[in-house]
Formats: structure tokens, C-alpha cells, sequence
């Protein structure tokens, strides 16, 4: 999983409450569970005016000109700034790959479901919680200021506007130590690969006929 240290990048603000995870990425581009190219489809069914199957090739799809990701002004957008209630429906994991399979490094809203909000730190994108007056004045200055960028420091815990004000932002200190680290799952188990060989050469040693039950 890559770190999460430092990331200024620029800003695509979608004015949507209650987006769902379907949304996000819908049910047909879920067969897959290689955790790769989902980005493609992010926000299938929003971003392009023709139906989307898996395996499709993107340029030869007819984009919707009126979503907010496939305005010029906000390609390459790394940082997405969101409503209340973001990640809302089934619990999908595929929604936090895709999001960051599309290029996104954070999101900022004011409220997310909880699944949603548990599965991104699980797949190192960062789920900022700010206030709906924050996150309203930075729908404002978004709209106003095209090219807009925030940086979101994680180890200060501070999202820093272009005039330099910092808006502070919690988050667990487990969640923020495997985002720094750059640690999934199977990351904070490999920490202890050293003593998971030893306590597997030990128990072979001890009990060798489970080397014959393993192998069969």
C-alpha cells in the first residue's frame, strides 16, 4: 500500500449527497478481485452517457460532458471534495480501489457510511472529516478558483488552503500509523514474517507429520 505523508494536489468538488458505493463503482465491474483496473470505471454510469461493460475499452465510450470529473478544468484531480453521507450502500471494497485507481489520494466531506469510511484507510486513501461549513467554504472557493489545490499534511493532521490557513482534521492513531507506513492488513503481518518462519519451522520440528497434512 503506498504511503500517505504529505499530498498537495488539485481539487475536483462533487455536489452530491448520499453518493453510493454503486455509484462509485457499479455491481457489473465487481466480478473482478485482483484489486487492479477499476479506475476506468469510477463513477461508471455518471461519467459516460453509453452503458458500461467489463473489459470494455474506454476510448471507445462517449463521456457525459456534464460530470464534474470529466471537466477539463479538474483532470488530474487527486483530492475529491464530497457531501454528507459519502460511500453510502453495500460495502464494497472495490469503491475505495477505484477511487484510488482513478488517481485519488483524499476525500473531504462532511460524513461518510461507515464501511465506506473503514475500507479506505484499509486501501490508503484518507476519508478527511471536516465540518459542512468547511466543506461548503471549500465547495465556494473550488467554484471560483479554477486549478484550486489543497495539500493535506497527515502527520500534522492539518488540510492547508492556498492563503495558508489549515483546517484541522481527527483520525484514529492506528488508522494514521498504517497510512504513514503505507501498512494494509497483510502489511502489519508481514512485520512479523521473521517470527511467523520461526514459529512455523518450530511446530514442523515439534509435529512433523503436519508437514504430510499440509501437503496433501
Amino acid at each position: 500500500m503506498q504511503k500517505f505523508t504529505v499530498h498537495k494536489g488539485l481539487v475536483a468538488a462533487m455536489d452530491r449527497e448520499n453518493v453510493d458505493t454503486d455509484a462509485i463503482i457499479p455491481k457489473q465491474f465487481l466480478k473482478s478481485i485482483r484489486k487492479t483496473g477499476f479506475g476506468q470505471n469510477l463513477f461508471d454510469e455518471w461519467r459516460y452517457l453509453d452503458a458500461g461493460f467489463p473489459g470494455q475499452n474506454p476510448d471507445s465510450r462517449k463521456p457525459n460532458p456534464d460530470f464534474v470529473l470529466n471537466q477539463t478544468r479538474y483532470k488530474n484531480a487527486t483530492i475529491l471534495l464530497a457531501r454528507k453521507n459519502f460511500g453510502c450502500g453495500s460495502s464494497r471494497e472495490h469503491a475505495p480501489w477505484a477511487l484510488d485507481q482513478f488517481g485519488f489520494r483524499a476525500i473531504i466531506a462532511p460524513s461518510y457510511a461507515d464501511i465506506f469510511f473503514n475500507n479506505s484507510f484499509k486501501n490508503g486513501l484518507l476519508p478527511i472529516v471536516l465540518s459542512e461549513a468547511q466543506v461548503t467554504l471549500l465547495f465556494d472557493e473550488t467554484a471560483a478558483l479554477p486549478g484550486y489545490e489543497l495539500t493535506v499534511d497527515l502527520l500534522r493532521q492539518r488540510v492547508v488552503k492556498p492563503d495558508g490557513e489549515e483546517l484541522a482534521f481527527e483520525v484514529q492513531p492506528f488508522r494514521k500509523y498504517c497510512l504513514l507506513n503505507g501498512f494494509d492488513d497483510i502489511g502489519l503481518t508481514l512485520r512479523h514474517a521473521d517470527k511467523i518462519k520461526l514459529f512455523e519451522t518450530q511446530r514442523l520440528a515439534e509435529k512433523p507429520w503436519l508437514a504430510c497434512t499440509l501437503l496433501a
